[in-house]
């Protein structure tokens, strides 16, 4: 039979006959923080906890064996499973749950006992779920317009360079609002290198092996190598997985023009959606095949083909913008109904990308380095004239991802998140 001991120091849980505990069937809990107040043996298949916030969440027998931390089953190091879940038996059941200041030990059949912190069962807790924010996802973004985004997100150079807090101010304007500049940075290859490597490693493409550097002179057969205006886009849409992060120092210029463009995707994917459902929809759903191919040893295109302009998770939330009208494929695959209803919402996109209280125009003199985030900023240029050198480099998604929760989360985080 299945027992359950007290908890030593603090007013004993219930030893009732083991049953799942209905909240609103008992009295006001006393007690604060993430601690049970009583805990036990729902049924053959669960253990219960009541929370001091009304709340009771239970846990199968089995979840919880294949979630031990001990330090057979888990490594403590590496943060890796160890325990093999086939070896489980799927009708497990403990032997004892003991209740302890610290957390939940239980005893199973064979002998060995698993210990579990109380906040580390609040956080994972699936039925019900009790955390109110997943903070592995990141800080909450904060849309904007070229109005709003006053004053705009900028750090020092000598502050990212040289301390965490700088590095770690940087990331979260990264994070809030997709975009974050950085001023007094010298004007050399070398040193915006160096200020990027403050992130993470460089995304090496077909256009360079990590940092880039060049003017107008069709080093590559891509637009962007030219003086022409370049509307609001995001990069690499013919990768399988565009870059995460771009940056760009504009190292020299001497002429007229030139000035980049930026505008929150996420804002105006927002405008779509509240001014036509429909329109956003059809951009959610339609695939839209791309390419680069300038250059003559180039042919990438992604996996899958095509992918829509507006990407969404599962949970429904959108995640990504993948748009560059200049990189678009031949549209050769829908029908002539689909044809209609893609067009419709393509300009309305345009339309909403081009109205001058979503576009952020910003000179970039020297100096300045902007970093933003290419799966929601869209950026762009003006036409110039005279000389422009421009450097910078592409960003792994998920490294510069890492760096941002690695700054703001200790290791106790680690191991309460995970």
């Amino acid at each position: 039979m299945s027992r359950l001991f007290l908890l030593t120091g603090r007013r004993a849980f219930s030893t009732t006959t083991a049953r799942f505990h209905k909240a609103n069937a008992r009295k006001q809990l006393a007690g604060s923080g993430n601690v049970p107040q009583r805990a036990g043996i729902a049924n053959d298949k669960q253990i219960f906890l009541d929370w001091n916030a009304r709340k009771t969440s239970v846990f199968h027998h089995f979840w919880l064996r294949d979630h031990c931390h001990c330090e057979q089953c888990y490594h403590g190091t590496t943060r890796q499973r160890l325990v093999d879940t086939f070896s489980i038996p799927r009708d497990i059941a403990p032997t004892a749950v003991d209740s302890t200041p610290e957390g939940l030990e239980v005893t199973w059949p064979d002998g060995h006992r698993s210990h579990y912190k109380w906040d580390w069962l609040h956080t994972h807790s699936y039925s019900p779920i009790l955390r109110t924010s997943e903070p592995l996802q990141g800080k909450k973004p904060k849309l904007w317009t070229s109005e709003s985004l006053n004053p705009l997100p900028v750090v020092q150079h000598d502050a990212v360079m040289e301390s965490d807090d700088g590095l770690r101010q940087w990331l979260e304007n990264l994070e809030v609002y997709g975009i974050g500049f950085v001023d007094g940075t010298p004007t050399t290859v070398e040193a915006t290198e160096a200020l990027a490597r403050r992130i993470s490693f460089l995304r090496e493409t077909h256009y360079s092996q990590g940092m880039w550097s060049f003017t107008a002179d069709l080093a590559h057969a891509d637009t962007a190598y030219t003086t022409l205006a370049l509307g609001a886009h995001t990069d690499n849409t013919y990768f399988s997985e565009p870059a995460g992060m771009q940056m760009f120092h504009k190292l020299e210029f001497n002429g007229k023009g030139g000035d980049s463009l930026f505008v929150d995707g996420f804002e105006v994917a927002r405008q779509l959606k509240e001014k036509s459902p429909e329109a956003y929809r059809t951009l959610s759903s339609t695939l839209i095949p791309t390419h680069s191919a300038g250059d003559e040893d180039v042919l990438i295109v992604p996996t899958p083909r095509a992918n829509p302009i507006l990407n969404h998770g599962p949970d429904g939330e959108l995640y990504q913008i993948r748009y560059n009208n200049d990189d678009r494929s031949a549209l050769n695959h829908l029908s002539s109904s689909q044809l209609e209803a893609f067009y419709d919402a393509l300009f309305l996109w345009n339309d909403l990308l081009k109205k001058p209280e979503n576009e952020l125009w910003e000179p970039l003199a020297p100096g300045r380095v902007v970093l933003f985030d290419n799966w929601r900023v869209l950026h762009g240029r003006s036409a110039f004239t005279g000389h422009r050198r421009i450097c910078g480099a592409y960003f792994p998604w998920d490294d510069y991802k890492s760096k941002a929760r690695t700054t703001r989360l200790t290791s106790e985080d680690k191991d309460r998140l995970l």
